[in-house]
């Protein structure tokens, strides 16, 4: 069993996932859809 635990809930996770995916069509790759989005919710 692993002892790490997920930071954030199912909800806010696939809410980042959407997020992502609608933002990347602005930003000019996944990677910087996905760093920016980070930022955003307070992961990076």
């Amino acid at each position: 069993m692993s002892k790490t635990r997920n930071k954030f809930s199912l909800e806010v996770r696939a809410r980042a996932v959407r997020m992502v995916l609608e933002n990347e069509i602005d930003d000019r790759s996944r990677w910087s859809a996905i760093t920016s989005i980070s930022n955003k919710i307070g992961y990076a």
